[in-house]
């Protein structure tokens, strides 16, 4: 509960339309796409980097748990005010502060959407390659705070790789301003790659500049269909061992494909077991070669057909349909977003499809193939105890199974709440300690974003 002393103060620093202590008005920002809830005591709309380090300084003060917050799109509870306090939202820092064609740079603040800086850049021929599915309502800030990825990730990398610099607040309460406005910069240690990922428990970012890219002269894109998940997993490897790398690699096993035919019963073979969705980019030469060498190595004993297809964009919007239909039919899904390397996608999807079956817990498969990040989804009922306890024994197997397999628990999604007591599988006890001591150098009260990542 806070104080009234501390409410007073917090009040001084705001205007009354950017402070919310009514219940009610709370609750929107009491979850996640979690969907855990953990309603905060008030939420502040700060418009400037001196009104974050004021309530950050006052939250030191009075050793109150502040939790930043972008859209709420984390999937992680990586935004949850677990402990009450205040939840800071960055929503309504919306300037673009800069765009800069000519260095390839938009300045942006952490409000502002994604699609946002998409639209900016593009009148300038640019992009920016980070895009995520949540991409049309996700904040730049939080991309940052999870380092997000996205179909294009495979090719374009994630968003550590495409930000110069950030300006920020600490969890002290001091600013700070990380990296720099050029593409080289090796003066002092890479704060900015430290930020980047570090789910709000470190500093708050008030701007961020984004390093652009060239949008392709042109796109294409295939479709693979295989009889089982093993012959796809091979062709994925296939591909990835060319020389030129596809612009976006997605795959879809059984249980997606039979999601999407529930809702259009026409628009896949009956046969077909496991799809890969495959866009190329570049000049139109590039793309031609590019989509004949991929179509070539698919060709293994499991392909059932594959084929260039005339619009990229359709292969999207059925890939972007799967998280909504799973929302449908297992509201409470258990949905992780592991990594392995890609030579091991073949075994790690057999393994997969032996865990789930050993457990009796129905599973759905997709996501970034050429990257081997997969999100993996294990279909629950939370009212069913027996079937949790199960669940949560194939979870941890695999995880267990990525770890051995010489993966990561987390490519895109970050490890919020819901993944930190499984930390220690991947992140020995040294690492950790340091990691720690990092947290306590930024944040030495413990105020910002605690619980998140570790205890």
């Amino acid at each position: 509960m806070l104080t009234t002393d501390f409410l007073a103060q917090l009040q001084s620093l705001l205007p009354p339309e950017r402070l919310y202590s009514d219940i009610v008005d709370c609750y929107a920002y009491a979850y996640d796409n979690s969907q855990k809830i953990y309603p905060p005591d008030v939420v502040v709309f700060p418009l400037t980097p001196e009104e974050i380090q004021a309530i950050v300084v006052l939250c030191n003060s009075h050793k109150v748990p502040l939790t930043p917050r972008g859209r709420g799109t984390g999937t992680v509870g990586g935004s949850l005010p677990e402990q009450g306090g205040v939840a800071l939202s960055l929503e309504r820092m919306l300037r673009i502060v800069l765009v800069d064609p000519a260095n390839r740079v938009i300045v942006a603040e952490p409000g502002v959407l994604n699609q946002a800086v998409q639209d900016a850049a593009k009148p300038h021929g640019f992009f920016w390659p980070p895009d995520p599915s949540s991409a049309a309502y996700s904040s730049i800030g939080g991309n940052l705070a999870t380092s997000a990825g996205g179909p294009h990730a495979v090719k374009y990398g994630t968003t550590r790789d495409h930000v110069l610099g950030v300006k920020a607040v600490t969890g002290k309460g001091d600013a700070l301003k990380t990296g720099c406005y050029t593409t080289k910069g090796v003066v002092g240690y890479d704060l900015t790659r430290l930020l980047i990922g570090s789910e709000g428990t470190l500093a708050i970012i008030t701007e961020a500049t984004l390093k652009l890219t060239p949008l392709p002269q042109a796109y294409g894109g295939l479709i693979a269909h295989f009889k089982d998940v093993v012959s796809c997993a091979k062709a994925i490897v296939s591909i990835m061992s060319l020389s030129q790398v596809p612009s976006a690699l997605e795959f879809l096993d059984a249980g997606s494909l039979d999601l999407i035919r529930g809702r259009s019963p026409d628009m896949l073979p009956a046969d077909t077991d496991a799809i890969l969705m495959i866009e190329t980019d570049g000049s139109p030469r590039e793309i031609t070669d590019s989509s004949a060498a991929i179509l070539s190595v698919c060709r293994n004993e499991g392909l059932l057909q594959a084929e260039q297809v005339s619009n990229a964009d359709n292969l999207w919007k059925m890939r972007k349909a799967l998280s909504p239909l799973l929302r449908d039919i297992a509201p409470k899904k258990i949905n992780e977003d592991v990594v392995v390397p890609v030579a091991t996608l073949p075994e790690f999807l057999y393994e997969l499809t032996q865990l789930s079956s050993k457990y009796n817990i129905a599973n759905v498969n997709f996501g970034h193939a050429g990257n081997g990040n997969i999100h993996v989804n294990l279909l629950v009922n939370p009212e069913n105890f027996d079937e949790m306890t199960r669940a949560e024994k194939c979870l941890n197997e695999v995880f267990d199974l990525v770890i051995r397999l010489n993966g990561t628990l987390s490519g895109e999604h970050g490890i919020g709440r819901e993944k930190r007591a499984y930390i220690e599988k991947e992140i020995d006890a040294t690492t950790l300690m340091l990691m720690k001591d990092i947290k306590q150098v930024f944040d030495p009260n413990n105020i910002l974003n605690p619980g998140k990542i570790f205890l």
